[in-house]
């Protein structure tokens, strides 16, 4: 069972990194600005793999987050996410099972949940150059290390564009594979429904609950 959580490495910079902090800092400063003023946040994103060993995947799946109660609904094709702040259900569609758990909103893993805010702690940055991507111009690219030494991935890349939103972000796993989220559509401040953050075992028939709080 493949979860869409991934875990993360330390990584060292070298060279002058120091003189390009602030900079880092200032974007990242700008993208925190953004989205600490939305309420509600709905995405149509992207995930895609690229194993080391050549294997290559990807999804598409929607996003739904109330930030102030800190809940959120990923979809994916093969597994949905849900919290409503305190309780987490994953439910994997090919197994049939739903996971029961606490909730986690650390930053030890990157994922759609906390796209949007896991860079704010924990992390040193550094400004790199910007980079052009066809019908959306310059974004600009800061890479981020973990302080926590024992995760398992090395380095983060963020792409940021012009509204100072995230366009994606790649992860670089120890392993070699690297994994990215891309956002492809943007709704702030719509209301959701409340329902939308509860498991309704009406919309799981037939699957097994497994409590591992």
């Amino acid at each position: 069972m493949i979860r869409i959580l991934l875990a993360s490495i330390a990584f060292l910079f070298i060279g002058n990194a120091q003189a390009q902090d602030q900079y880092a800092k200032s974007v990242l400063d700008e993208v925190s600005i953004k989205y600490d003023g939305y309420q509600t946040i709905q995405t149509d994103f992207t995930f895609k793999a690229v194993q080391a060993e050549g294997e290559n995947y990807s999804n598409k799946g929607k996003m739904y987050m109330n930030k102030a109660k800190q809940q959120y609904k990923i979809e994916l094709p093969n597994q949905d996410l849900i919290s409503d702040g305190k309780t987490q259900w994953f439910a994997a569609k090919e197994d049939k099972t739903t996971e029961v758990s606490e909730v986690d909103n650390s930053n030890a893993s990157i994922g759609p949940n906390n796209i949007f805010t896991f860079y704010k702690s924990g992390f040193k940055y550094v400004s790199s150059d910007d980079e052009t991507v066809k019908g959306l111009g310059k974004l600009t690219v800061i890479e981020l290390s973990p302080e926590d030494t024992k995760r398992n991935y090395f380095k983060i890349k963020l792409r940021v564009n012009k509204n100072k939103h995230i366009h994606d972000v790649t992860i670089f796993d120890k392993s070699g594979a690297r994994y990215t989220y891309t956002i492809n559509t943007l709704y702030v401040n719509n209301p959701i429904p409340a329902a939308t953050f509860q498991y309704q075992k009406a919309n799981y028939p037939g699957y097994e609950l497994v409590d591992l709080r």
